[in-house]
Formats: structure tokens, sequence, C-alpha cells
């Protein structure tokens, strides 16, 4: 599966980059994710439909504010936010609570 995004009214949610247009990975280490692959990993998780991952993100700038993981054969969500935004963490949750509910039932 591509990733998905999701309006969450303030925020928004896409999966989470690293090319010549949108480069998560500095808001990402602001999470403590260092690790270079980090994006590509996450990738092909979607792919393979065993981690589907968001970045909450500032609409009108596409900023990283949070990150949020829903796992598909759990329906265990995970979230952490950049200092200041746990907000769109949780309003983040909310949506991805509501996409697995119409998704994984």
């Amino acid at each position: 599966m591509e990733p998905v995004e999701i309006n969450a009214g303030a925020w928004y949610l896409r999966g989470l980059r690293a090319d010549d247009r949108v480069d998560d990975r500095p808001a990402l280490a602001d999470l403590g994710e260092h690790r270079a692959d980090y994006v590509d990993h996450l990738a092909a998780q979607w792919s393979s439909e065993t981690l589907y991952s968001w970045a909450v993100c500032e609409p009108t700038t596409g900023e990283l504010l949070a990150e949020v993981t829903l796992d598909p054969s759990t329906g265990a969500i995970a979230t952490r936010a950049r200092p200041g935004h746990e907000q769109a963490a949780r309003t983040g949750t909310e949506a991805v609570e509501r996409f697995a509910a119409a998704m994984l039932g």
C-alpha cells in the first residue's frame, strides 16, 4: 500500500519524506531519530503493510511536528512529538484511530 494522506483539520498527515522537495530528517532528529535510512525503512514497511507511519504536518509549510505509527496487525498506535507540538500528536493519533477503524475494522 502507498502512504495515505489524512486531513486532520488544523494539521495534515502524510508519509514521511526525504527527497529534493521535502526532507523530514532534520525534524526527525528533533524526535531523537538519527538513522539515515529511517524514511526508506518506513516506506518499505508501508509497501509490505507491516507498519503505517505519518508525519503530522503544519499545512502551510509541510513541516513535520509529530510522527504517528500504526501496526496494522495489532492496531497499536505510537506517537512522538517535537517539543511544543503535543496537540498535533494528539490530533494525529485521533485521525489515525479513525483510519484504523475504517480500514482495519
